[in-house]
């Protein structure tokens, strides 16, 4: 049998916690670490775990959960984010791995992308593939500001079942995240030395509409389709003006 270390980062987040942690409390172990939440998001996981961390920001997502994931006892760990849930046939799905013994050095798990708490197919966010099962000894975090992914030196597989991810609860939650994200992806790209343009500021907007509306079939999804369809747009839009507002300051 193989242990398993589920970890978690969390920063006010009492509204979606308890469920997160209550989908995988059949887990080995549970570790937490807390950016100084200021509800009560430290006091709901002691009820799970008496390993939870206290640790400020270290400016990016993919530092701090590297940070977690080295405070793990067991080498395969699952990284949760808080507004994530483990579904019994995933939990038995990866129970099963773990009883058996995993052969490969990491695994793909789908997630169902959650929108005002309704499950969207289409537009490019079903499957969702990430890697969040892993051998922690042959894989970690790339350091990126936002979007982090784990790279693993080995095989990888897939999970078969999926887990859900309540991702947005409405139009405002979304650009409340926005305001967060945009200027650390900004930050990112003009690390690496991109600047925007004329066509990253209209073209770029409105491909990204059309792409996740029409390509990808966003359609499908009624009205909650089109309504993410231009958030995404905006947020494209958003991403370059921030850059492009960073090359002038």
């Amino acid at each position: 049998m193989t242990p398993l270390s589920v970890v978690v980062i969390t920063y006010n987040e009492e509204k979606n916690i308890r469920a997160a942690l209550e989908s995988v409390r059949w887990a080995d172990e549970i570790v937490v670490v807390d950016s100084s939440s200021t509800d009560g998001t430290p006091e709901i996981c002691r009820e799970f775990t008496e390993r939870v961390y206290q640790e400020e920001w270290r400016g990016s997502f993919s530092r701090q959960k590297t940070y977690a994931v080295g405070l793990a006892k067991n080498d395969w760990v699952f990284v949760l984010d808080a507004d994530e849930r483990i579904t019994p046939s995933l939990a038995a799905e990866i129970q099963g791995l773990m009883e058996a013994g995993p052969d490969k050095a990491g695994y793909n798990c789908a997630r169902l992308n959650h929108f005002m708490g309704r499950a969207i197919i289409h537009g490019g966010w079903y499957p969702d593939y990430t890697i969040r099962l892993f051998d922690r000894r042959r894989g970690e975090f790339g350091d990126r500001a936002v979007h982090e992914a784990v790279a693993v030196r080995g095989e990888v597989g897939y999970l078969k079942n999926h887990m859900l991810h309540y991702t947005y609860d409405g139009i405002s939650d979304y650009l409340k995240r926005m305001e967060r994200y945009c200027p650390l992806a900004a930050g990112e790209l003009h690390k690496n030395g991109k600047k925007a343009g004329l066509c990253d500021l209209t073209l770029r907007p409105a491909f990204t509409f059309f792409k996740m509306l029409v390509l990808k079939q966003g359609f499908r999804d009624g009205m909650y389709g089109v309504v993410i369809a231009m958030l995404y747009a905006f947020y494209t839009f958003y991403k370059y003006a921030k850059l492009w507002e960073l090359d002038r300051t």
